[in-house]
């Protein structure tokens, strides 16, 4: 994806909602690149060393590389792909990919009484803002979407940015949380090692047993494994990879709905079309037409 940033102005009709998004955005930065790009408006610009202050929450998602974080009441911390981290309004805080690695980060910036009572009743603090919920292709789904609603602007869709944050925050705690659940870090490999083989295989007719027996589990215990990690039976989660494969194609190719279900390699195309509405709510067709 390429970098893309967006600025949106909120009224005080939006502010009604009880949550509007600022800024969002996704950026690229290379080994050794300037941080920040000088892509921002100036008050969003600051210097890594010294830090800055913001009026908002801001949202954020590494998905490649590593860095830093560091903020006033949480301190320091180790930023790698797969945290999401939250910035709070009026604390002073600083984050910087390392010179070495560079990352791919996603944001989005929103204000609103929603977000303040889940702070204020504790579900978000100062104090943990760092959350690991790995390589999520539902977040990153989230992001894209919200990314392409800000470039359209059509009416009220500050609206549906803040049902995408609320989505994002949502999805974020639960993730954290059951990730933290885990019963040692041997598991966490065993599922990241299997996410990893999915992603690879989303255009072949993989089957779950075989996906067991690349990570060295007998099945019905991988199974079980996987879904304590992830939410998801294994099955279910490469259906959903092959979905989000089919979302991209279904945008960015000519590609007809009977090829990209040969490709995906489902059983045939009417079982694509009634995975796919099951997935999303729309068959493939209307999603290509909107």
């Amino acid at each position: 994806m390429e970098n893309n940033i967006s600025y949106i102005p909120e009224n005080k009709q939006d502010r009604k909602w009880g949550l509007t998004v600022c800024s969002l955005g996704f950026q690229k930065v290379n080994p050794g690149e300037d941080y920040p790009p000088q892509k921002h408006n100036p008050e969003y610009m600051f210097n890594p060393s010294v830090g800055r202050v913001l009026s908002e929450y801001q949202l954020l998602y590494i998905t490649e590389g590593k860095g830093r974080l560091v903020t006033e009441h949480g301190g320091k911390f180790e930023i790698k792909a797969g945290n999401m981290f939250l910035i709070f309004p009026g604390e002073k805080h600083s984050y910087f990919p390392d010179p070495e690695t560079g990352w791919s980060e996603y944001w989005i910036g929103f204000n609103g009484s929603n977000v303040d009572s889940r702070t204020n009743e504790g579900f978000f603090s100062p104090l943990k803002p760092v959350y690991f919920i790995g390589y999520n292709e539902n977040v990153i789904e989230l992001y894209r979407e919200a990314i392409r609603t800000a470039q359209r602007q059509e009416t009220y869709f500050q609206q549906l940015l803040a049902g995408i944050v609320n989505h994002l925050l949502g999805l974020m705690f639960m993730t954290d949380r059951n990730n933290r659940m885990q019963p040692d870090e041997e598991g966490r490999r065993i599922v990241n090692r299997a996410r990893a083989f999915m992603q690879a295989s989303v255009e072949t007719d993989l089957r779950m047993p075989e996906v067991a027996e690349h990570v060295g589990v007998n099945y019905t215990s991988f199974r079980n494994l996987f879904k304590q990690y992830t939410g998801l039976s294994p099955a279910q989660y490469f259906i959903n990879l092959k979905i989000h494969r089919a979302k991209e194609m279904l945008r960015s190719t000519s590609a007809s709905i009977k090829e990209i279900s040969i490709i995906l390699q489902f059983e045939n195309p009417e079982y694509f079309a009634t995975q796919f509405k099951k997935k999303t709510g729309i068959s493939p067709t209307e999603f290509r037409n909107r």
